[in-house]
């Protein structure tokens, strides 16, 4: 064994003591002089605060508690001459040593006593603008460096940037946290919310609290309990109510006119993992007893009884995607999406929906209430599934992709609910209904001198028709895939709604069986019953064709064939000659605005003609047309009947706007064409 000599240990010995001696002092210099340099952190803390955000930071006391801990006395945060930002009474913070002796800070904890945090905005202004980057008076050298570190995010890889924020961010939760008598609120405008916490404690992984929810119209008490655990990155909260009362959402009525609620939550994060170059999150939130109520959605509340999320999103080095092995379940009823966003040279975006073999009565019972109320009480038998399949490509927008697939087994409607749909095969009394009000009721029958069955209007009408607004109808069942894929293509490339797909089996359920409101409830409503019309067989084509030429509206209070054509020209249906069919094809999107086709000297303007070319060329194309049909073919209608005054009233300006309209909704049809 090595030996030290005597001398040796005696130097040793020296040198610890020297060591000792150093620790010791330096010790009794820092607990001496850390409350000088506490001061001078939060000095510097606070000239920082003012430089960058042009906030102040006011400390009215600060002190050290224990070998890690502080804790500060009327604590406040006031941007410049806007509302103050932060107002605590008491605040307290300790650090874990042992990261701060590596150079990292994590904290182990915090207790709030009687304070609030407010974020406000007045008049457009905000007292936390300067915090999210808003500038002050920069100039274009000082903003240049800010473009460059943007452009730079850009190229970083979007799974380990976002698992290292996430990572940073569980770190800084506290091992435990005390609130007590702390209040968040929000003032936007003329709408305010306040969340008061009473108390609020997190303490070995367990979360417990109680929270006032309140807003301009309600106020409600909320409970926060579960397991929480950041080291691991892993949680399992839920909310409820402490009676059986639905928990509002606050902000949402007042700001949007949306009403949304729900009586339960479960949010759970079992796994935050990076492994390569691929983050995957995985988890689940459940929510029970939803309750929507939005004018846009429906006219009444819309309840979902269960909403469960499972979900897994991987996020690679380019792309964020909703793993195909999520699950949603509404009502009892699951759907698989997949939905991926890819950024490169190309953007796209992929969308997936797929469901097992379903129990068609099952999937009625588990349709949310009111969204299908006149579904309700429908009956059937067998099952289905379905596949939605959507990919857009924004660099190539017309080569969208746009499948739908409903494969039925055995499936037959046994009872119909709200919407009698058989009532078609018979004789029936219409009533219209125009901004909200019912009109005058029409009989869809024989009792109706002005009732034309389809073989006795001229062929010439029904093809204009068919050509303008649904060319395919006597060959698809309801729905035209080519046509929505189209649609979406245009409305997305445009960056607004510039064009439908509806077809005549649509505009028909609309008519006839539902609500004008446009709501999407109405929407949903109108495609399931058009697919049970259609695929079920419950009328033929010509029947829903010669319904749909007698019940829509073709002028002021002219409904149906029968009363346009002895409104416009004093004749029957069956003598209508070419130009007047193709004048009363293009009337039917917009039926009250035929007047303005013509001068005060009721002479047809120019752009009918160019209409008409289009139009009969159309038909040419499609052989519903023979050549010689369109020999002496000219726009000069004579308008012999009751509308004749209407034209004599208008005014003389030309809208060429219409030109547009007319030629828009012709090339519509070309999207509908037989697939």
């Amino acid at each position: 064994m090595f030996q030290f000599s005597a001398k040796t240990k005696k130097y040793l010995t020296l040198i610890a003591k020297a060591v000792g001696v150093f620790l010791l002092l330096a010790i009794v210099v820092f607990f001496t002089f850390r409350t000088y340099f506490l001061e001078k952190a939060i000095g510097q803390f606070q000239q920082k605060l003012k430089d960058k955000f042009d906030t102040e930071l006011h400390v009215g006391s600060a002190q050290f508690e224990g070998l890690s801990g502080v804790h500060l006395n009327s604590l406040r945060l006031i941007p410049q001459g806007k509302d103050t930002l932060l107002d605590l009474q008491e605040f307290s913070l300790s650090i874990h040593l042992f990261y701060a002796l590596i150079g990292e800070v994590r904290i182990e904890s915090i207790a709030i006593k009687k304070g609030y945090f407010q974020l406000t905005k007045k008049n457009n202004i905000r007292n936390f603008g300067a915090f999210l980057g808003e500038k002050r008076d920069s100039t274009p050298d000082e903003l240049s460096p800010n473009v460059e570190i943007d452009e730079a995010k850009n190229d970083q890889n979007y799974a380990k940037v976002l698992f290292q924020l996430l990572k940073k961010v569980f770190n800084q939760i506290p091992d435990e946290v005390h609130i007590e008598g702390f209040a968040l609120r929000a003032l936007d405008e003329d709408i305010s919310i306040r969340l008061d916490w009473p108390n609020l404690i997190f303490k070995e992984g367990v979360v417990d609290a109680e929270m006032q929810v309140s807003s301009q119209n309600t106020t409600q008490v909320w409970k926060l309990n579960g397991l929480a655990n950041p080291n691991e990155m892993k949680a399992d909260i839920s909310i409820s109510s402490l009676d059986t009362t639905i928990l509002m959402l606050p902000y949402l009525a007042e700001k949007f006119h949306l009403q949304a609620g729900f009586g339960s939550a479960r949010f759970l994060i079992n796994k935050i993992d990076l492994s390569g170059d691929e983050l995957q999150i995985d988890g689940l939130a459940n929510v029970k007893s939803m309750r929507i109520n939005h004018p846009k959605i429906s006219s009444k509340d819309v309840v979902l009884t269960e909403f469960n999320f499972d979900y897994l999103y991987k996020i690679g080095e380019n792309y964020v995607r909703l793993d195909s092995s999520s699950k949603v379940r509404i009502n009892g009823v699951s759907v698989y999406p997949f939905i991926q966003f890819t950024k490169g040279i190309d953007t796209e975006y992929h969308l997936v929906l797929k469901t097992d073999l379903i129990a068609a009565q099952t999937f009625i019972d588990a349709l949310p209430e009111g969204l299908f109320s006149h579904i309700k009480g429908m009956e059937a038998s067998g099952n289905f599934s379905y596949r939605l399949d959507f990919f857009h490509n924004e660099n190539k927008p017309d080569a969208m992709v746009f499948e739908s697939n409903l494969q039925k087994e055995k499936f037959v409607i046994t009872r119909y609910g709200e919407a009698n749909l058989g009532k078609m095969n018979q004789e029936f009394s219409y009533t219209p209904i125009e901004n909200g009000r019912p009109m005058r009721t029409i009989f869809v029958g024989s009792a109706n001198p002005y009732f034309t069955p389809l073989e006795n209007i001229s062929p010439y009408l029904r093809n204009c028709v068919l050509t303008t607004e649904d060319p395919s109808f006597f060959y698809h069942r309801g729905f035209v895939t080519e046509a929505f894929r189209q649609s979406i293509a245009k409305n997305i490339r445009t960056g607004k709604f510039k064009r439908g797909a509806s077809t005549i089996s649509m505009q028909l359920m609309k008519n006839l069986f539902l609500s004008r409101e446009k709501t999407m409830a109405r929407k949903l409503e109108e495609i399931v019953l058009v697919y049970i019309l259609e695929n079920n067989r419950i009328v033929s084509k010509d029947r829903m064709y010669e319904v749909y030429l007698n019940i829509i509206e073709w002028g002021p209070n002219v409904y149906g064939i029968g009363e346009a054509s002895r409104f416009y020209f004093q004749k029957s249906p069956d003598k209508l000659s070419l130009s007047e069919s193709m004048f009363l094809a293009t009337l039917v999107p917009s039926p009250k605005k035929f007047m303005w086709r013509f001068d005060k000297e009721g002479v047809a303007k120019a752009y009918l003609g160019r209409t008409f070319t289009f139009l009969s060329n159309k038909m040419l194309h499609r052989n519903l047309l023979l050549p010689e049909d369109t020999v002496g073919l000219t726009h000069q209608i004579s308008i012999v009947g009751p509308a004749r005054k209407f034209i004599v009233k208008s005014d003389s300006l030309v809208n060429d706007s219409l030109l547009e309209r007319e030629l828009e909704l012709i090339k519509i049809g070309e999207a509908r064409d037989e697939e």
